[in-house]
């Protein structure tokens, strides 16, 4: 099979022009310039499409096992397979807790026998996600895990943190953290300010979450051994990191297309969609870290992807869960960023596919010969509104309904197979 007439964009090799793919046993088996090459074998016609690596999503909630009702495997891998997204890492939350072989066994195998895209598992840190006993790590790797996390939890713990740093190492996996010292924020409900006096409502102070992402990178610095941040939402936060990499310390991380789009003042009107962890930040902050992206202090965007049933997002604003759908407006979102601030779309398009590969060690993220044919076909023309009946989610829970976007996926490959088409 072919894709022809595209322009071809692949970060990972710093290619940017229009070329023709020749995909044979699900992977690339060609990369010609346009019309060069003649073949009688089926082709699709991507003139005025960019052909893209498949997206790698390294932070979704699965709900799958324990909590279907807001989403499961199935319905989260065509809603990834929508968004271009062919490859997520999906994190241990779930009940049980993937904190064990067998739970990782259970979703790999309903994975391949109902989803759309690639999945992989991110493991538990501590067992439950209690912080107190470490996981079985090496057991997990073997069935299938790609990292290590607690996230919805931090590791209060620092000698645990260190301990789950260096036992994680000596399987290949890195950690990532969910930064967040609860002992100052365990009732708060947005960002703490002005804006949170005015709502009544209680705050989430940046400093929680400075707190943890440098105590974080000072166990790293320490041990030598890499640590992922994810979710950044505060320029504190962005501050330590830069100094951290100045210094050398291996710290990676990674942002929400959200954090980079909205402020808290999308909670103004109490819309539970707009209740997320970390909160919806000042403009100040996302500010910073747009300057971050633009400066490649940030490593990747992740959606964070967090599907709860409507009757949950339905309750008062203190009590409704924390948490929206990303998938399928991740990549719509980066090309809001692209235009609208003006950063590089290759370099944005690096932060969803090569650089997320290259943290979990996996493969993909990368259109050269030999690799895997997850490809995204993007119309970057079409203008279209972001609606409920858009979702392929089972949950709805997202503050960019009623969005507008420019740039829409075609058609979605994994591996040489269409998994998703819009027409």
């Amino acid at each position: 099979m072919w894709i022809r007439g595209g322009l071809v964009l692949d970060p990972a090799n710093n290619v940017q022009e229009k070329a023709d793919l020749c995909i044979k046993d699900g992977r690339i088996s060609g990369v010609y310039p346009g019309g060069s090459e003649k073949s009688d074998e089926p082709s699709i016609n991507a003139s005025g499409l960019w052909v893209l690596p498949g997206l790698i999503d390294m932070h979704v909630h699965l709900r799958d096992p324990g909590f279907e009702y807001k989403e499961d495997i199935a319905s989260g891998s065509m809603a990834a397979a929508a968004g271009g997204v062919t490859t997520l890492a999906c994190m241990a939350n779930t009940d049980p807790v993937n904190d064990n072989p067998s739970v990782t066994n259970y979703i790999l195998e309903k994975a391949r026998q109902v989803s759309k895209v690639r999945i992989l598992p991110v493991g538990a840190v501590t067992k439950g996600l209690k912080g107190k006993e470490l996981a079985e790590m090496g057991l997990m790797k073997k069935a299938g895990i790609v990292a290590v996390s607690d996230d919805g939890n931090p590791i209060e713990d620092s000698s645990l943190l260190r301990m789950a740093m260096e036992y994680a190492a000596t399987f290949g996996l890195r950690v990532i953290s969910h930064c967040q010292d609860r002992s100052m924020c365990a009732s708060g409900v947005m960002n703490e300010g002005a804006l949170s006096s005015l709502l009544g409502l209680p705050g989430i102070p940046q400093v929680c979450e400075d707190i943890m992402v440098a105590r974080d990178i000072l166990v790293s610095q320490y041990t030598g051994i890499p640590i992922h941040i994810t979710h950044i939402s505060t320029k504190g936060g962005i501050d330590i990191i830069r100094q951290a990499k100045q210094r050398g310390v291996k710290v990676t991380c990674d942002v929400t297309p959200h954090h980079l789009l909205l402020t808290e003042e999308k909670v103004r009107s109490y819309d539970t969609n707009a209740k997320m962890y970390p909160p919806l930040r000042s403009e100040a902050d996302r500010k910073a870290l747009l300057e971050a992206l633009k400066g490649s202090l940030i490593d990747c965007i992740a959606t964070d992807h967090a599907p709860h049933a409507r009757d949950e997002k339905a309750l008062d604003f203190d009590t409704a869960p924390f948490g929206m759908i990303g998938l399928q407006t991740l990549l719509p979102s980066i090309m809001k960023i692209h235009l609208e601030y003006g950063i590089d779309f290759m370099k944005l398009l690096a932060c969803v596919t090569a650089h997320p590969a290259g943290i979990l060690g996996i493969e993909g993220g990368d259109l050269q010969v030999g690799s895997r044919a997850d490809i995204t076909l993007f119309d970057p023309e079409a203008k279209w509104t972001f609606t409920e009946q858009d979702v392929k989610s089972r949950s709805i829970n997202s503050a960019f309904l009623g969005q507008e976007f420019t740039g829409r996926v075609v058609q979605t490959f994994l591996q040489g197979k269409t998994v998703y088409s819009a027409t």
